[in-house]
């Protein structure tokens, strides 16, 4: 497993956006903490493959509910990656499969 971060590195309900190897590969990455959990995907709009951030490291919505596409506003579901909202309705983005160990956020190879 790769280590992506440490969880104490990302506040309680805020978004960091990193770069880490995944799978041999530099992947641009999105990393979510929601209390003791995380949920990671890489940075790219299924809609248009733009980065999402609104400022670096900066990827939710005012009121913290989502992730949101700088582009053009869509509105994606934290904890499954889901644009409920915008031009992508329905899709996805790609979600980097992770687990939390001793406090260090770890990808999980395919």
């Amino acid at each position: 497993m790769t280590k992506i971060c440490n969880l104490d590195d990302i506040r309680d309900d805020e978004s960091v956006g990193l770069s880490a190897t995944i799978n041999g590969f530099i992947r641009t990455l999105i990393v979510v903490r929601a209390g003791n959990n995380a949920f990671a995907y890489v940075n790219s709009c299924p809609h248009t493959g733009a980065p999402l951030e609104l400022r670096p490291g900066k990827f939710l919505s005012h009121d913290k509910q989502n992730i949101i596409c700088s582009t053009h506003g869509a509105l994606f579901e934290i904890n499954t990656g889901l644009c409920i909202f915008g031009p992508c309705k329905d899709k996805y983005l790609e979600p980097i499969p992770i687990s939390i160990d001793n406090g260090k956020v770890l990808c999980i190879p395919n």
